[in-house]
């Protein structure tokens, strides 16, 4: 079956691409909604030309921070990650922060590398777990992760927004996925699957790698984080609003000591 051309508004088509699923798969689907991004080339050059680098390297890390947003692009060959990186050189120079922004498109590139290499292996734990992990075996996420309802507001506010919009900070991906691997010892691999189910730049090679980084199958040690990282990176509004007990609240070395001790 061939999808149809679809015009009107966006919303219009979001709607008429929902219909044309259910014709194409025989059963329904949520009713789409559009992508707060805008495709095509145009699009892409003007977000290019909007990024300012200058502060990038210091407030990257932060929810707020100065990050490019271009991922969605370079993603789907919109932009290529050459073009990028000689267009912050020719507008910012060689200077501290143009570096750390070539450094990440660097490790961008060096995935697209490995999955070139291995394929599918890029699915398959590259290296032995340095701490230890769930059995992995899970296909999918429980339900209250994926729904947002464990009560752990930054979770829940972080996969609300990745439904929502196909987007999440690079931060809060990491933190997710550390809940995920190290505090419910889920392994790495549904959560993998689900990230790219709903990440609108959802690269197969950074996303599949990323997770293993996380888990320690593909770097030289875990990636695990706290509260004070959150309230540093993310402000204090989550936290306020959460009434859980924080399973997050404990310096590394006793959270080191909780979760990886066999």
């Amino acid at each position: 079956m061939i999808l149809p051309k679809f015009t009107g508004s966006r919303e219009e088509q979001a709607r008429d691409v929902a219909e044309a699923l259910v014709g194409l798969f025989g059963e329904a689907r949520e009713e789409a909604k559009p992508s707060g991004y805008v495709g095509g080339r145009q699009e892409a050059m003007e977000a290019l030309g909007k990024f300012r680098v200058g502060g990038y390297a210091g407030s990257r890390n932060k929810l707020g921070g100065g990050v490019s947003r271009l991922s969605f692009y370079i993603r789907h060959g919109v932009l290529g990650i050459r073009e990028v990186a000689e267009s912050v050189r020719e507008r910012f120079g060689k200077s501290f922060d143009s570096v750390k922004f070539w450094q990440e498109l660097g490790w961008r590139q060096f995935w697209r590398h490995l999955y070139g290499q291995l394929g599918d292996g890029i699915y398959v734990d590259r290296e032995v777990s340095k701490v230890p992990l769930g059995n992995g075996a899970e296909t999918d996420l429980p339900k209250e992760i994926t729904e947002g309802r464990t009560g752990l507001v930054c979770m829940d506010e972080t996969v609300r927004e990745l439904v929502e919009t196909g987007y999440i900070h690079n931060h809060a991906r990491m933190w997710f996925a550390s809940f995920v691997i190290h505090f419910r010892k889920l392994g790495w691999k549904a959560g993998e699957r689900f990230f790219y189910q709903h990440l609108l730049d959802g690269d197969p090679a950074s996303n599949a790698l990323s997770w293993q980084w996380v888990a320690s199958t593909f770097s030289h040690r875990a990636y695990l984080f706290n509260r004070e990282n959150i309230q540093e990176n993310g402000g204090m509004e989550w936290c306020a609003r959460c009434t859980a007990k924080c399973p997050f609240d404990a310096t590394y070395p006793e959270l080191e000591r909780r979760h990886f001790t066999k």
